[in-house]
């Protein structure tokens, strides 16, 4: 089963209208709309003179004494956004493995226990694909760059691809007993897979041959992806140790340690930073180029299981045991929003 929430903007081509929640020092919970507001009026909000105008404006017609407003320091208004829940796929047997939007955002491809990988329309809801031929659980499966071919591999020993509008499989790239991870590079002319062991295998898409074997000093990699320029690899393994890798010799350029019992890794749109989430129910936030932590978020009361960065970079999205998806701001370290679902064992 797979739950998509959908991203809403409240707003027309002309005026926005904006809702907030706040909570006082006695509990209440106050909600309020404001009224329409011209595109022109919000940019003239983005210097901190019209953000006080504004909270004082705001503070005055609702007759609330300043102070009761705890952490109000920064406002930042460019549009309201908010998540309900759109729609459930369904149509796996099995529990799903993994999940992934292709690059355009309007299909999903899922991996599954079933042994299937199916594609789905995003926007209208229901199967377009289902790819047969893997004899053993799906362990991981991604939409090329261009959207026109995916990649899983299986407890099957196999990694194959398979073409996204005839449903037909295109090849079989090798065999290993213990497939775990593939990735697409950036450019799309590269697959990247590992398997429980010690070594990284990069694949030619057009020859369909291995062209590089990485045997790192790392034990157990069980994840991997490409850097955002495709020349690093980032890898997660045994003892949930992060290493960036050079792509061509494996060797481990830098090692990110300060994160225990690490679940998921993802490396934002800019390329800068890395994310990490945890057993231990953090999500940290790391500066490549220093390899040092920046940020630190709390609020999951179980362990946090995967993370996602949005596009422009600035909130990061993760899900727990604690059946809870939630939107975190990356620069004040706050979360906006808790998506509540049910845990399914």
């Amino acid at each position: 089963m797979i739950y998509i929430f959908n991203f809403s903007n409240v707003f027309s081509a002309e005026k926005i209208f904006v809702c907030y929640q706040f909570v006082n020092e006695n509990d209440t919970k106050f909600k309020f709309f404001f009224e329409s507001l011209t595109l022109q009026k919000l940019n003239e909000w983005k210097s901190e003179e019209g953000i006080k105008l504004i909270i004082h404006n705001w503070l005055r017609i609702l007759d609330i004494k300043l102070g009761w407003i705890k952490d109000f320091n920064k406002i930042v208004v460019k549009y309201v956004r908010y998540f309900r829940l759109l729609r459930v796929l369904q149509g796996h047997t099995r529990e799903v493995r993994s999940v992934r939007f292709s690059a355009d955002s309007r299909k999903i491809v899922s991996a599954s226990h079933d042994k299937t990988v199916r594609v789905w329309d995003a926007v209208r809801g229901g199967q377009l694909q289902i790819f047969i031929g893997h004899e053993a659980i799906v362990k991981s499966a991604e939409f090329s760059p261009d959207g026109n071919t995916v990649v899983s591999c299986s407890s099957d020993q196999t990694i194959r691809l398979w073409n996204v509008t005839s449903g037909k499989a295109l090849s079989i790239l090798g065999k290993h007993k213990y497939w775990q991870n593939v990735r697409f590079s950036p450019n799309g002319k590269n697959i990247l897979s590992c398997s429980i062991g010690d070594a990284i295998q990069l694949w030619d898409v057009k020859s369909k041959k291995m062209i590089i074997e990485l045997t790192p000093n790392l034990s157990r990699i069980h994840s991997i992806q490409f850097s955002a320029d495709g020349q690093n690899i980032i890898s997660l393994s045994s003892g949930q140790i992060i290493s960036i890798l050079d792509i061509q010799s494996g060797e481990i350029l830098k090692q990110f340690i300060e994160h225990s019992n690490v679940n998921s890794v993802i490396i934002s749109p800019d390329g800068q930073f890395l994310a990490s989430c945890s057993e231990d129910r953090t999500i940290k936030v790391w500066n490549i180029e220093s390899a040092e932590e920046v940020k630190k978020m709390r609020g999951h009361s179980c362990s946090v299981r995967d993370i996602g960065y949005f596009p422009d970079g600035q909130t990061i999205a993760s899900c727990s045991n604690d059946a809870t998806i939630r939107l975190w701001d990356v620069d004040s370290e706050k979360e906006m929003q808790i998506l509540k679902g049910t845990l399914v064992q």
